[in-house]
């Protein structure tokens, strides 16, 4: 078999409530993610959701006026999936929460050796906020994609919350938190060989 020697792949959707080109704290904490996996040689894109009509449903295609369509396929041809949220009354933001519905369509696909489709793929988590339920969202969302065959490199996520009950975000910071960093680096270079092991040796046939 001929290996693939092509570059490594990640795509970030940032599920912000916020249309471009208002700023976006999870559009910044993802960028740090792209950041660090571009120093992993990895090509990186970034997508920011609610800048697409997305429609209600569990359907690959729900008809007309749909663009989901576009960004499963930019999936599809990643190796890596960066989620981007912030926290919302401790639960990932709707936002994520239809990406994970409409990713939820492709749960019993398979590719031709019976495997999940969606397999093969690493996932990183990344969530900001001003309360507490960072923990809570990581779960909730690593939980979804693992189901639709998402592999995860140990301690996968990075995330900052605030105070509870202020008004700083994660763009109001003047400088990016050292644990936040470190755990960004850290996640980014464990990821990217999770990436290349599933590209060399991939899930046996089922």
């Amino acid at each position: 078999m001929d290996m693939d020697l092509s570059p490594l792949t990640a795509l970030a959707l940032v599920c912000t409530l916020n249309r471009s080109p208002a700023e976006s704290s999870s559009q910044l904490l993802a960028e740090q993610v792209l950041n660090e996996l571009r120093t992993q040689e990895v090509c990186t894109e970034l997508v920011r959701v609610v800048d697409y009509d997305i429609l209600p449903g569990v359907a690959v295609d729900m008809g007309e006026g749909d663009q989901w369509p576009q960004l499963r396929q930019k999936i599809l041809d990643a190796d890596i999936l960066v989620l981007a949220t912030p926290v919302w009354l401790g639960h990932p933001a709707s936002v994520a929460q239809r990406v994970l519905e409409r990713i939820n369509a492709d749960i019993s696909a398979t590719d031709e050796q019976g495997r999940p489709l969606l397999g093969g793929r690493a996932g990183i988590v990344a969530v900001v906020g001003n309360e507490d339920g960072a923990h809570k969202v990581v779960a909730d969302v690593v939980q979804g994609l693992n189901d639709c065959g998402f592999s995860f490199a140990p301690q996968a996520a990075t995330y900052w919350v605030g105070e509870a009950m202020s008004g700083t975000d994660y763009k109001d910071l003047e400088n990016t938190p050292d644990n936040v960093a470190s755990t960004t680096r850290a996640l980014a270079v464990s990821t990217a060989h999770l990436a290349r092991v599933l590209r060399e040796r991939p899930y046996p046939a089922l």
